[in-house]
């Protein structure tokens, strides 16, 4: 059935409805993004929390990731339009103004799903990084000496936890850190409904280079089952932040160390000081790689088999198709004021580093989510 171009009896444009919702979505969300940057502390108390508690009520009891269904559509419809888009380009003369309506109907579309992004989750990204909301000295001139005295410290830890590390199931952890998120926050009121569910993309997700993610329409926070049992506290705990307000992804590693570290579970500690250690580990090769062998050799044989393990899947699922979701994603991150990209994941090393100082000589019992 061929779409109908003009109202009969009416003179006005059959587009000029859909560019009059347009402008006005768009002058809508040019208020929002300059109110924003000033008030972004607001925006997350009264505007994302609530509205992520809403989500938690209404997903949280369906067992599936509905979110990964939506990507699917999404997907699939971004297909469908440029297809049909090519179609009336293709009969220019034809469909020149069904084409115009359809441009309008996707640009308004963009825009609502947009100004839900900003109000359900991308509002997060302006809030003062977790290093500057627990008042962590600043970490943008660390020495080396620091890097290779945290390394020390980690490996330690990994040698003092590896014997008391025991594996568990995907479900059990995620249950296990949604409680240590409420046990040991200061405020576990405003982080109710925490959970992660399995993604149903399963091993596809290997091949994308991606251990877990959050949906920002849905508030689902996904991981993948696929990831050895000895990663996935520290993913989970990750994943977890992201669904409490957590946006950058540095602060998110360091929300999931100092959750993860508080708790007395061995296994959690354990997974939290490993991926701690292989952030750091990194940047200390970089620095002096005879360092990076002396440090290395000086770890447990249970901690060297799992790092054996890391390699063989890398090597396994190595794909081009990894190398263009992280490309995708750090524009992503870029877009959303994240100066370092994909690569500020790294920037964790820093602060996890003068968490411990501080906590080495003041424990905080409970851990505050900003």
């Amino acid at each position: 059935m061929r779409e109908r171009t003009q109202i009969p009896g009416s003179s006005r444009p059959p587009y000029k409805g859909w560019l009059i919702f347009l402008v006005t979505i768009v002058a809508i969300l040019l208020i929002i993004l300059c109110i924003l940057p000033l008030y972004p502390a607001g925006f997350s108390t009264y505007v994302f929390r609530p509205f992520q508690h809403l989500r938690n009520i209404i997903f949280n009891n369906i067992p599936f990731s509905l979110g990964d269904i939506l990507y699917a559509a999404g997907g699939i419809a971004i297909v469908a339009i440029a297809i049909k888009w090519l179609y009336f380009l293709f009969w220019i003369k034809r469909y020149k103004e069904v084409l115009t309506i359809s441009i309008l109907r996707t640009l308004s579309a963009a825009s609502v799903i947009y100004m839900v992004f900003l109000l359900g989750w991308g509002s997060n990204y302006y809030k003062p990084s977790l290093s500057e909301s627990w008042g962590l000295a600043d970490t943008s001139a660390q020495s080396d000496s620091a890097y290779y005295s945290f390394d020390t410290l980690l490996i330690n830890r990994l040698n003092r936890y590896a014997a008391h590390y025991h594996p568990a199931s995907f479900g059990e952890t995620g249950t296990k850190a949604a409680q240590y998120y409420l046990r040991y926050s200061r405020h576990p009121e405003q982080i109710k409904g925490l959970k992660i569910k399995v993604s149903l993309f399963g091993e596809f997700l290997q091949y994308m280079g991606v251990q877990g993610y959050f949906n920002p329409f849905t508030g689902e926070a996904q991981g993948d089952s696929y990831l050895p049992e000895f990663m996935q506290p520290f993913v989970i705990c990750h994943e977890l932040a992201h669904q409490a307000g957590v946006a950058a992804e540095d602060d998110a590693n360091l929300m999931a160390y100092a959750i993860g570290t508080q708790a007395a579970d061995s296994s959690f500690n354990y997974s939290c000081y490993f991926n701690l250690w292989l952030y750091t580990h990194s940047r200390v090769r970089m620095i002096d790689s005879t360092v990076a062998k002396g440090l290395y050799r000086t770890l447990n044989p249970i901690t060297v088999a799992h790092i054996d393990t890391l390699r063989a899947l890398n090597k396994r699922y190595r794909s081009k198709l990894s190398h263009l979701s992280h490309g995708w994603y750090d524009k992503y991150l870029r877009m959303q004021h994240v100066k370092n990209g994909i690569e500020s994941y790294d920037d964790v090393v820093g602060s996890a580093y003068m968490w411990e100082r501080r906590r080495s000589v003041r424990k905080d019992s409970l851990i505050m989510i900003p």
